[in-house]
């Protein structure tokens, strides 16, 4: 994930985990230079040994460069990618400084734009809020009209807080109303610390013993009915039609393929952090300074990746995990989630995910789903290589809709 502006953005969210780095860079306008921009995109081309390469764009709000930084991020792909490989650009915002300008801009050149709203305005409105305060939901619908007036193929992002439980129906369909069809939902679980009145520090899962709950984290049980909620839904109506990320990568386990999403993996390590002047971390929830290991400037990426630090890092995901969960029945879906919500210690000293019994829960009520899933799969001799089912596995992207429905 490329942080072009490093934590800025015009938002000031409660949960946001990024925004405290100002405590490392300073407060301020930041943006990647030229020079060091020009550098990571041919060694990030050079270094993919694949025929697609992906640019993820993040932020803090990453439109804050301001289009002519994508401009030029565009000349450079172009520039260093000799050998014609496929280019693939995605960019994370909070829709609320879009644009017929930056619409127009990501439709010729193809990004795929990803949005944060949590759902209903009532639900939005409590932790996303701009810096005076204000409500950011009517520009974020707004720039979500846009994408769909020029469109531009785009997702939700959705962090699922303690003021999600219980609506996990009515935010999904929700989410339906205003045109996403590629949901994601990421679970907020964190602790932090207080100074005075300043923000909240959101701490690493290493916290010290001063750290709390904070008041935005979800329970486990919570979560759990959040996701099994969503899934009846979307089950019986919207199989092949609508794509949630998790029910995704929950069939990819079961038909034995590798999750696309480092969370849900054995092991981890390669969603390295770039920040705005060349440093980088193990990770994108990692960016503290016990987790950084390089910097662009002096170091090659190639390098970087391949360290031995970022390599154990990876294997820790692994290494650090409680026998009770490399022993779970679901562990070859969970991999254990990821470490950032690794909250909780064992009896035996182990690191335990936070929200185990939820997502167990969510795991155990659609196994019978997806095991059927993958029998008609199997029947049909469909294409197993990759998720998501609408563009590899599921023909004409039709899927089997009327048979889950019919066997309900």
């Amino acid at each position: 994930m490329t942080k072009p502006v490093g934590s800025n953005c015009n938002l000031y969210c409660k949960y946001c985990y990024y925004l405290d780095k100002e405590r490392f860079y300073g407060k301020g306008r930041k943006v990647f230079p030229d020079d060091l921009l020009e550098k990571y995109i041919r060694q990030y081309i050079e270094g993919n040994q694949v025929e697609v390469v992906s640019f993820v764009w993040h932020g803090g709000e990453p439109l804050m460069a301001g289009l002519d930084f994508y401009k030029r991020v565009v000349e450079l792909q172009f520039k260093h990618n000799p050998n014609k490989k496929r280019i693939e650009n995605s960019i994370q915002t909070n829709a609320t400084l879009l644009n017929e300008e930056w619409c127009r801009f990501f439709k010729k050149y193809g990004f795929l734009v990803g949005v944060s709203i949590d759902g209903p305005k009532s639900i939005h409105d409590t932790n996303r809020l701009n810096r005076e305060g204000f409500s950011s939901f009517d520009k974020t619908i707004k720039g979500i009209d846009l994408l769909k007036r020029f469109k531009v193929e785009f997702n939700t992002l959705s962090v699922v807080t303690n003021l999600s439980e219980g609506k996990g129906k009515s935010i999904y369909i929700f989410l339906k109303s205003i045109g996403s069809q590629y949901m994601q939902f990421l679970p907020a679980v964190d602790y932090i610390t207080q100074e005075n009145d300043a923000r909240p520090v959101i701490v690493s899962p290493l916290f010290e013993s001063s750290a709390t709950p904070a008041p935005w984290s979800l329970s486990s049980a919570g979560y759990g009915k959040f996701l099994t909620d969503i899934f009846d839904e979307w089950v019986v109506n919207d199989v092949g039609k609508i794509f949630v990320q998790l029910f995704d990568l929950t069939l990819a386990s079961w038909v034995g393929i590798e999750p696309s999403v480092c969370a849900y993996r054995e092991t981890c390590g390669d969603n390295i952090a770039v920040e705005h002047n060349g440093d980088v971390y193990s990770c994108d929830h990692f960016v503290y300074p016990e987790h950084i290991v390089g910097n662009l400037y002096r170091d090659d990426l190639q390098d970087i990746i391949s360290s031995g630090g970022q390599i154990n890092f990876g294997i820790n995901k692994r290494n650090t995990l409680s026998r009770e969960c490399l022993r779970c029945e679901y562990y070859f879906a969970c991999g254990g989630e990821c470490p950032k919500h690794r909250h909780f210690t064992t009896g035996e000293g182990d690191k335990k995910f936070a929200l185990c019994e939820g997502i167990k829960a969510y795991y155990k009520h659609t196994e019978p789903y997806m095991k059927y899933m993958v029998e008609l799969l199997a029947q049909e001799r469909a294409p197993r290589e990759i998720i998501p089912w609408a563009r590899n596995i599921i023909k004409d992207g039709t899927f089997i809709a009327p048979a889950i429905t019919k066997k309900l």
